[in-house]
């Protein structure tokens, strides 16, 4: 019960409009601090659900899968340019975001991730990896704004914030291929 009191009170922290406009204000804040923060407050959140409709996880999301896919979906439809600049300039997108991305993507998320092979976990970090690598790369070599709402320069330190994430990820892989948690313990 603690984990959906965080988790609400993260979000509304999140939507209160200071806090919002100071997030949105700068680029790579908005794409790589205030989105995620919205998916962990649906992860935190998710438990509640879980405990309160068992069957319909159950049903749906049985092995994972439809879950991930879910969550894969929302995080890329939120990494497309366009739905940045529709956030910032149309209420009804700013509100589509606050609410798909806690509980269209924090929750599948929460409810997925247990349920998926090490295969599959692999194959999505691998995903994203490859995905930020590539919005990096389109962030910093467009030769003009992509975003009408942010400058060109907020546009290649949001790339660089991206190869920074993508190198992150690249590095846990390598260390799940090559280091066997069994030699520690």
């Amino acid at each position: 019960m603690s984990q959906l009191i965080y988790g609400f009170l993260l979000l509304v922290f999140l939507a209160l409009s200071p806090v919002r406009h100071l997030l949105e204000s700068i680029m790579v804040i908005h794409m790589h601090m205030q989105m995620p923060l919205l998916v962990i407050s649906g992860f935190l959140m998710a438990h509640y659900f879980q405990v309160r409709f068992p069957s319909f996880f159950r049903t749906w999301n049985r092995n994972g899968l439809p879950g991930i896919l879910l969550f894969v979906l929302i995080m890329v439809y939120w990494m497309i340019p366009r739905t940045m600049d529709e956030a910032l300039t149309m209420w009804s997108v700013e509100v589509f975001k606050f609410i798909s991305l806690p509980f269209l993507a924090g929750i599948p998320l929460r409810d997925s991730w247990g349920k998926l092979s090490s295969f599959s976990k692999n194959a999505v970090i691998t995903s994203f990896t490859v995905m930020f690598f590539g919005m990096g790369w389109l962030y910093l070599k467009w030769p003009e704004p992509l975003c009408n709402n942010y400058l060109l320069i907020e546009q290649i330190t949001l790339g660089w914030g991206f190869i920074t994430m993508a190198l992150c990820l690249l590095i846990y892989l390598v260390y799940k291929a090559f280091v066997d948690p069994a030699d520690y313990e």
